[in-house]
């Protein structure tokens, strides 16, 4: 929406809004130093939502992201918090930032993007499978309140344009290309539910 406006995280003087922003949606503790370990690594992979019609820049939403090599064969991007503020939910919010997050990945040739929520928010679960998210696994008690969770796995296809443009010939695909191509077809579909943006945004998740 044009009156919603967003940016990369800047640098810590916006760390207190992140951590509050957080810290009130969101009923897993986190710590400071577990904010500064995304924020101060993956910045450019974290978002913030606040309103372009207000004077106050107070952010309304906000991704927090990391990514990196997994096991040394998958290039793994890891979605750790995504909030929203009560009074702007519904309008989309939330899937803009996991999208602009998504792309930031792209940038960086990411392979597969995962998550976990908890098993019962099913308007998170309807936000990531309309973005093409596919419940992976359940993790039992995964969380601090004795809650079960759902891995939630993208796959993200890798594009060789640059490849195919040499008509003379082309090389043989790595170990870690043929890893990420059978990573991508080995993910089994799990029909979650319908989703829609009158819930959007109450999909806040860890």
């Amino acid at each position: 929406m044009s009156d919603i406006q967003y940016r990369k995280y800047l640098g810590e003087p916006d760390l207190p809004h992140v951590m509050d922003l957080v810290q009130s949606e969101l009923s897993e503790p986190y710590v400071i130093y577990t904010f500064r370990y995304f924020l101060h690594h993956w910045p450019h992979l974290s978002f913030i939502a606040y309103s372009n019609d207000s004077s106050d820049k107070t952010p309304i939403g906000v991704i927090v992201c990391k990514q990196s090599m997994h096991r040394d064969l998958t290039n793994r991007g890891y979605i750790a918090m995504l909030s929203v503020s009560k009074n702007w939910r519904k309008r989309g919010i939330a899937s803009s930032l996991v999208r602009n997050s998504i792309e930031a990945m792209k940038e960086d040739d990411v392979d597969e993007i995962i998550l976990e929520t908890e098993y019962d928010n099913h308007a998170a679960l309807s936000l990531y499978e309309s973005l093409g998210f596919i419940r992976e696994k359940r993790l039992h008690r995964f969380y601090l309140n004795g809650k079960d969770a759902f891995r939630l796995v993208l796959a993200v296809p890798r594009s060789y344009s640059d490849d195919s443009s040499d008509t003379s010939g082309s090389s043989p695909p790595t170990k870690s290309s043929l890893v990420s191509r059978r990573r991508m077809s080995s993910h089994r579909a799990i029909r979650i539910s319908p989703y829609s943006d009158e819930e959007d945004d109450e999909a806040s998740s860890r």
